[in-house]
């Protein structure tokens, strides 16, 4: 059964990584319970080790490490109230849209039913290719929720739309679908 205050945080593999840290600690504060999943290409970009500090819960990355006989995508996915991806890159918005579940992020978005959260955030090339605003647009047929992209300049040094939705506006659009 899921649990008001609880949340599932997706990190995925964008350079906006560090603001889901961010995103996490504050999470915290309002005293929700926080349970992050991180993608491999996540854990390129920032510690797992982090976000078990943040949160104060195990991070789960590895399907195949669970410490007991329940499987840890489907325990989180009856647990959590609401999953939050960000940053929600063009691969795991991909993976989501066309039922690829092959990690434990997407894993556990596949077996999911509540309310979801994507924070997308790639190049302006990316995010106004048609494939993935094909995904966008069935997710959201879907009844998925969406804050952002906002604009401005990318980690690249393009200036466009892309960047992730900044900490607060993000948390916002949290406290509207709890």
């Amino acid at each position: 059964m899921a649990e008001k205050n609880a949340i599932l945080l997706g990190v995925t593999g964008g350079i906006a990584a560090y603001k889901a840290a961010d995103l996490c600690s504050k999470l915290t504060t309002l005293n929700y319970d926080v349970h992050v999943m991180m993608t491999d290409a996540a854990r390129h970009l920032i510690s797992d080790k982090l976000f078990f500090t943040l949160s104060r819960n195990p991070v789960i990355f590895d399907l195949w490490q669970t410490p007991t006989w329940r499987p840890g995508h489907i325990e989180i996915s009856e647990l959590c109230s609401l999953m939050v991806i960000a940053p929600c890159t063009a691969n795991f918005l991909g993976k989501y849209a066309n039922g690829i579940a092959d990690d434990a992020l997407t894993t556990t978005a596949m077996a999911y039913n509540g309310p979801v959260l994507l924070a997308p955030a790639m190049n302006t090339r990316m995010w106004h290719s048609p494939a993935v605003q094909r995904n966008c647009a069935a997710l959201r047929s879907w009844g998925v929720n969406f804050v952002g992209p906002g604009s401005g300049r990318l980690a690249c040094g393009d200036n466009g739309e892309g960047r992730m939705a900044e900490v607060p506006e993000i948390l916002a659009k949290v406290r509207e679908l709890i």
